[in-house]
């Protein structure tokens, strides 16, 4: 019974929230919204321009060491395990190896901005 009652809860609460969310919004759109480009300039010349493939490197090194810290984030916890040894010397592996990586490109130049 508790679980009809949650699941007719939950239907309920949905179907309210998606007629609210049609109801709500008033949108008056006016010609810069109705344009198929909203960034301030008109588009001149071609779309195909060249990236910097360096933008690319910043943001896989940023993504590299944000997953760096997800998986260095239970190291606490894990070092109160009956083997905490372990969890030290993995972590000790982790960052060694990131930092042998990072010094590496930043050795070749991949970092540099300016060419």
């Amino acid at each position: 019974m508790k679980l009809i009652l949650l699941v007719a809860l939950a239907l309920l609460l949905t179907a309210t929230l998606i007629v609210i969310s049609f109801w709500l919004p008033q949108t008056y759109p006016d010609t810069e919204k109705l344009s198929p480009y909203e960034c301030g300039f008109d588009p001149l010349g071609t779309a195909r321009l060249p990236f910097s493939i360096r933008f690319f490197l910043v943001a896989i090194l940023f993504l590299l060491f944000d997953l760096e810290i997800a998986l260095l984030l239970p190291t606490p916890w894990a070092i109160n395990s009956t083997n905490p040894l372990q969890t030290l010397s993995w972590t000790t592996i982790l960052i060694s190896l990131l930092t042998l990586g990072l010094i590496y490109e930043w050795l070749q130049g991949g970092l540099e901005w300016a060419e």
